[in-house]
């Protein structure tokens, strides 16, 4: 069954745009005319088509100067226009492509060339919309993560940045490794994300200034599992849970929240452990002082095998003396 869209036909001469209506009608598309650039321009602010079949040659306002006003308008600026016309010089044509045209057919038209050419578009149109929405519905989902980085920056003033600068060094290290494409987006995200678990640990744990009590430090370990409930209901963010859940667990198996050893912790947690200490150690807190470079250098290197995974720390160490940061 053929998707019935709307097709405005712009001619001067009835005789073309009957001889359109009668190839296209049978396609079952709702058909308008008009018969003037002038008039053109007004039926397509009124109804919006979803392709316009353009003469070139018209009294008036001409099929370039129609094409060249829809192209600027906001709504219309994307309709697909395709050119009708007798013209065939390799002149006509550059100025029909340099109007805006997505095609230019010659007359007098064939019945199967026209029906043929207007499915074409139809379906390119369709492929453009769909990208674009996709393209503006990831827009949105990334402001959405921003936002809650941003929400949870405002409760935890300590480590303000904090997760934008450990996402960047996270993703070029993860690259190192090998890892690109989707799976690469996903570590980015959940590196952005890591410490969303956070929102459901009281503030009065959260900016505490001094050392954590035992019953306080049980109390901040939740924010991996915190973390996975609140993210793992997401299918947009399903493969980017490793780094939220994972990155507080250690090589030798003492971490938390599950205790995880070795290559059992995701690479991208592993990736991130080393990251995101490196970030907290090199930053003043509340209760410390940064740390030298070199300190920091000496702290991941002795921690090798047992807090970090040795070869994610060796990949890191490379990167820092060739990137010197």
């Amino acid at each position: 069954m053929n998707e019935c869209i709307n097709i405005l036909i712009v001619d001067d001469n009835a005789a073309n745009r009957e001889t359109l209506e009668s190839m296209l009608i049978g396609l079952g598309h709702d058909l308008r005319f008009a018969q003037s650039g002038e008039e053109a321009m007004s039926k397509a602010f009124e109804n919006y088509p979803d392709l316009i079949l353009l003469d070139v040659h018209m009294p008036g306002m001409d099929g370039f100067e129609v094409c060249k006003r829809i192209r600027l308008h906001p709504v219309l600026g994307d309709v697909p226009i395709v050119f009708t016309t007798a013209s065939d010089d390799k002149k006509s044509k550059l100025d029909a492509m340099d109007a805006g045209a997505d095609d230019f057919i010659v007359k007098p038209i064939d019945g199967m060339e026209i029906r043929a050419r207007v499915k074409m578009i139809i379906r390119m149109n369709r492929h453009g919309k769909l990208k674009k929405l996709h393209s503006e519905l990831e827009d949105s989902y990334e402001e959405t993560l921003k936002g809650w980085v941003r929400a949870l920056d405002t409760r935890d003033s300590a480590t303000k940045d904090h997760s934008e600068k450990v996402t960047g060094l996270t993703t070029i290290i993860a690259q190192r490794a090998g890892i690109s494409g989707d799976d690469l987006e996903a570590v980015r995200r959940g590196a952005l994300l890591h410490d969303i678990g956070k929102f459901g640990v009281p503030d009065h744990i959260l900016r505490k200034t001094g050392t954590l009590t035992d019953d306080e430090w049980v109390i901040m370990r939740t924010h991996p599992q915190r973390a996975y409930d609140i993210l793992e209901p997401i299918k947009y963010l399903a493969k980017s849970l490793d780094i939220p859940y994972c990155h507080h667990e250690k090589w030798d198996g003492t971490g938390y929240p599950r205790q995880l050893k070795g290559v059992e912790i995701p690479l991208a947690a592993r990736i991130f452990a080393v990251v995101d200490v490196w970030d907290a150690l090199l930053s003043d807190r509340p209760y410390r002082k940064a740390w030298t470079t070199e300190k920091v250098i000496e702290y991941i290197r002795t921690n090798s095998g047992t807090h970090f995974d040795p070869g994610v720390v060796d990949v890191f160490l490379k990167m820092i003396a060739e990137r010197n940061i």
